[in-house]
Order: C-alpha cells, then sequence, then structure tokens
C-alpha cells in the first residue's frame, strides 16, 4: 500500500524529532557525570553522595520532577575545564507530598565552587521560590567562589551576594528554607545555614567557617583543625549555628523528610482543576507535527490538541486575527489559557493571506483581549511560541501594527495570572517579546529540541551580517570574490546558528530546560500546582493602552 505525501512528511518529522530527542539524552547523560566518574569515586570514598544522589534519596520515590538548567554552563568556560550544570542541581519535586525546590551544590565539580553561572543558576531557584511561595531546600557542600572568576561573581547586583539578601527577604515572605551542610560551607556561604529557618550538618564531613585552618594561622597565627574550627560538634554543641547533628548522608536526608512531613499547608490562588484526562492522541504522535523544514507551515491546533485533556478546547474569537490561536482548554486537569503562534498560511475574510508564525495587528488585538479575560477569570496563561515576529512593511504601519503590538505586550506584561512558555519553534525578535520571553517573568520557560531563539532566523541574520563585513572590507581596499563572500557567509552562518540554538540559550538559562516534547503536560501541571501556593498580590491593571 502506497504512503500518501502527508503520511511521509510525518514520518519524516518524526524521525528527525526523535534524533534531536536522542541527542539531548546523549548530552545530558554527560553532563549527569559531573566532574566525571574518578571525582564522583573519591566523594563516595569520603562516605559523601553526589548532589544526584543526594536528590533521589530525599524526594518521593516514583513522584515526578522537574530539573531546572540541567544544560546551564554548557560549553561554558573551556578555559577552566568546563562546568557541568553550572556545578549545582536544581529539582522542583516532592517531600513527604509537599512540592518544594532542591538546590545542591556539585562537589564533584571544582569542589562545588561558584561560577558566574552558579550564581545565575542559584537565584533562579530562589526567585521561582519567591514567586510560588515554595519550600527551598539547600544542600551545601561548596568551596565558595571560585577565585579565578570571582571579579564576574562576587560584587555585582546579581552575584553571589544577593543569595544571602534572598535569603533574608524569603524568610519575611514566610517561605521555609532548610539547608544541610553536607560538605563544605565557607566565607560568605557560611551565612546559608543560619540564615535558613532551620539547619543540619553530617559529623565528619560537614564544616561551616568564615575562614578555614590555614587562613586562620596566617590571618591570626591561631594553629587549628578545621574540624574542630567548624565541624558538626562545634556547632550543634557550643556555637548553636546549627540545629541538627546528623552522622552521615542518609541520616541527613531523612531528617529533612521529617521536618518537611510537619510543615502547614500553602495557602491557595484559586487556580480551577478537575480530574485529569489524557488526550485522545497517542503521546508521542506530536513528534511528527513540527517539520523538520522550519519555514514549512502546520496547523498549531495539532499540537493543541496532544496537549490538552480529552483533546478539547474552546476557541475564542476563531475567525478573527487567525496568526495567533486563543483557546481555553485543560492540561492535567488545571483549566488554561493558551495563546499560540499559527504557523499556516491564513487566508482572511477579506481574501488576504496571512503567513504563518507573523503577529498581525488583528492577532496582537485578539490576544490582548483574551489575556485580560483570563486574568479576569483567574485563569494560568500558556504560551506556545513559534513566531518570526510582529508583520512589517507601510501597510502594517499605516495599520498600527506597533500600538496592537504594544497592547497586546502591555496586557501581557502586567498578568498577575501565571505565565507558563514552552518555545516550540522560532522565537525571534519582538515575537519573543510578545509570547512571554524570559524578559517577561514566566513562572518556567522551556525549549522543544526544535527551538530557535534570536533576533531574526540564521539565514536572514547572516545576510545582514554578511552585507556589513563585505562593506567594511571593501572599505579598507580588498577584492571581494564570489567566493570569498560564499566564505564569509557560511562562516558568519555557522556562527550565528550556533547561537540560536535552544543548548545555547539552555547553557545561559534564558530556558529553565530543553524537554521532550511529550514532558509539556508535566511541566505546565507542576508549574500551576506550584503557583497555586500565592495569591495574586495586586489587581490586574494593564495601565495606559492606546486603543
Amino acid at each position: 500500500m502506497a504512503i500518501s505525501q502527508k503520511e511521509l512528511e510525518i514520518n519524516i518529522n518524526d524521525d528527525d524529532m526523535r534524533l534531536k530527542i536522542s541527542a539531548l539524552e546523549r548530552t545530558l547523560a554527560k553532563i549527569y557525570e559531573g566532574g566525571g566518574k574518578k571525582r564522583i569515586e573519591k566523594l563516595h570514598e569520603q562516605g559523601k553522595l553526589t548532589a544526584r544522589e543526594r536528590i533521589d534519596l530525599l524526594l518521593d520515590p516514583n513522584t515526578e520532577r522537574i530539573e531546572i538548567g540541567a544544560l546551564a554552563g554548557y560549553e561554558m568556560y573551556p578555559e577552566h575545564g568546563g562546568c557541568p550544570s553550572g556545578g549545582v542541581v536544581i529539582v522542583i519535586g516532592y517531600v513527604r507530598g509537599k512540592q518544594c525546590i532542591v538546590v545542591a551544590n556539585d562537589a564533584t565539580v571544582k569542589a562545588g565552587a561558584w561560577f558566574p553561572i552558579t550564581g545565575k543558576k542559584n537565584l533562579r531557584a530562589q526567585e521561582i521560590a519567591m514567586e510560588n511561595r515554595l519550600p527551598i531546600i539547600y544542600l551545601v557542600d561548596s568551596a565558595g567562589v571560585y577565585l579565578p572568576m570571582q571579579d564576574e561573581i562576587f560584587p555585582d547586583k546579581e552575584h553571589f551576594g544577593r543569595i544571602f539578601r534572598n535569603n533574608a527577604v524569603m524568610s519575611s515572605m514566610g517561605i521555609v528554607q532548610i539547608a544541610a551542610v553536607m560538605g563544605s560551607c565557607v566565607a560568605g556561604g557560611a551565612y546559608l545555614p543560619i540564615m535558613s529557618d532551620e539547619s543540619l550538618i553530617v559529623n565528619g564531613t560537614g564544616t561551616i567557617f568564615l575562614a578555614g585552618s590555614y587562613l586562620v594561622k596566617a590571618a591570626i597565627g591561631e594553629s587549628i583543625d578545621n574540624e574542630t574550627l567548624g565541624g558538626a560538634t562545634t556547632h550543634t554543641s557550643i556555637s548553636g549555628v546549627c540545629d541538627y547533628k546528623t552522622e552521615n548522608d542518609q541520616e541527613c536526608l531523612a531528617t529533612i523528610r521529617d521536618l518537611m512531613d510537619k510543615i502547614g499547608q500553602p495557602e491557595n490562588a484559586g487556580f480551577d482543576r478537575k480530574e485529569s484526562i489524557a488526550p485522545k492522541f497517542e503521546p508521542k504522535s506530536i513528534y511528527g507535527i513540527i517539520p523538520s523544514e522550519r519555514s514549512k507551515p502546520y496547523n498549531v491546533k495539532h499540537v493543541i490538541e496532544r496537549l490538552v485533556d480529552n483533546s478539547e478546547f474552546t476557541e475564542y474569537k476563531s475567525d478573527y486575527g487567525k496568526s495567533i490561536v486563543c483557546a481555553y482548554a485543560r492540561i492535567d486537569g488545571w483549566s488554561v489559557g493558551i495563546v499560540a503562534n499559527q504557523r499556516e498560511i491564513i487566508k482572511t475574510a477579506k481574501g488576504e493571506m496571512q503567513f504563518g508564525g507573523v503577529i498581525y495587528s488583528d492577532s496582537a488585538d485578539k490576544a490582548a483581549r483574551f489575556i485580560m479575560n483570563c486574568n479576569q477569570k483567574n485563569i494560568p496563561l500558556v504560551f506556545l511560541q513559534d513566531v518570526t515576529g510582529f508583520m512589517v512593511g507601510s501597510k502594517s504601519e499605516h495599520g498600527g501594527i506597533i500600538k496592537d503590538g504594544a497592547k497586546m505586550v502591555n496586557a501581557m506584561a502586567n498578568s498577575v495570572v501565571p505565565k507558563f512558555t514552552v518555545v516550540v519553534g522560532n522565537s525571534y525578535g519582538a515575537g519573543n517579546y510578545a509570547m512571554c520571553g524570559k524578559a517577561y517573568d514566566p513562572r518556567l520557560i522551556v525549549a522543544w529540541p526544535t527551538a530557535e531563539i534570536a533576533v531574526m532566523g540564521g539565514a536572514a541574520a547572516a545576510k545582514v551580517l554578511l552585507q556589513i563585513e563585505v562593506a567594511t572590507l571593501k572599505g579598507k581596499g580588498e577584492e571581494i570574490t564570489p567566493e570569498r563572500e560564499k566564505e564569509l557567509f557560511d562562516t558568519i552562518k555557522s556562527r550565528y546558528d550556533k547561537q540560536i540554538s535552544p543548548y545555547y540559550a539552555a547553557s545561559r538559562l534564558w530556558v529553565d530546560a530543553i524537554i521532550d516534547p511529550i514532558e509539556t503536560r508535566k511541566v505546565i501541571s507542576m508549574g500551576i500546582e506550584m503557583a497555586n501556593h500565592k495569591k495574586a498580590e495586586k489587581p490586574y491593571n494593564v495601565g495606559v493602552i492606546q486603543t
């Protein structure tokens, strides 16, 4: 039986997505090794568990989790030997049925020292905790600031010191903070345990001090060993810095589980949830939808059908502003409002053709109104990004595209219901902003392996940069042959393509994770669950909008 052209395209798309997912899994498997097998073995010889082993013991078995920033630091700092996962593992999961966020230093990566990306990642964890009033557990095992890069991690507003400022702010907000000292906790980092609500320390491996024995000897001439200076007995029997002394990692983690079991229930933001119903389609059928050639159109409603409960949604203004699909639906039982870029080429009621993935005035106007409605009805928002930007040209400019785009950005930016962003494909230019890019405070932002994030697409950007490069070289008297021009173009495009890769974005925490598309429902569901811990602190107000 002959296969149809549509079936062939689905198979090609499916193969391409599976290859991308396989590449992601191989990359993550390498990252999960941290500093390497030898350093893991050394840690075990010291009687310590790795960061990931600690998290596995701490979290409830066989429950869902989301890792934040696994790709942080990817291919960064090669001159320093790299920094897998930013030297810290961060997971949203459940401890004794309570949802929380866990931050665990990876001592196999430069003894858990803080690189610039480590600081950024730790601050992201605290941001998630503060935005959602989510309990946070710190598993401390760190040598402190990575001295060769101290100027990039120590003194600025969003550097190392911000961690302790956030400790104080979270305490005032009533957010539960528990710190376990399971290795080194030195210098400025020594403030973390005492600034948390409760602290634990492991006997024989955990130490806390502002300065270690060598520095104490150099500074004041006192000879003392690290254990006497700041070990578990010292800080539970003499200084009172820590609240609980435990004999090993396992006992420490079990004690944290007991503490979490006793905390009170969080407040409720009132987001509506009913019994979850799986989509009608087989989960992995979503792989065949996104074209392997990103310039090809597809119907985003087919994506939505594979994400929402029972594959059912109520589309808002279905015949107006068709380059954005707005819909009410449920994801894992949670009520959501979906704002998605439509990638099909659309024929309007006036007989005009609209390009897929482009935001036009009517779609921006529709999306702004829909976002306002979701805020009015206390419905969390989900943005599915596959956008090349706003429509340009005289017709759009004269029609007020800037005004309508600003209206959408205003409505989205001032949203008081939580926002979640999934970068499905393109995320270019102002389209990234309007569809709730990182700068607009999504509670979580994740990317599929098919994502690209940049001012514009690779080919278009390379052509612009090529024109500038050629003009510069000609100005210096260099003759540019067609062969030389092609060589320049290929070099520029290769460099730009690397920068628009989802891995480049994830390494710098522009997105929280790159995920397998079938994990999208889980991410959104757990995200809304954590957001439900905190009511909006102000009424919805969009300020001044031109109409």
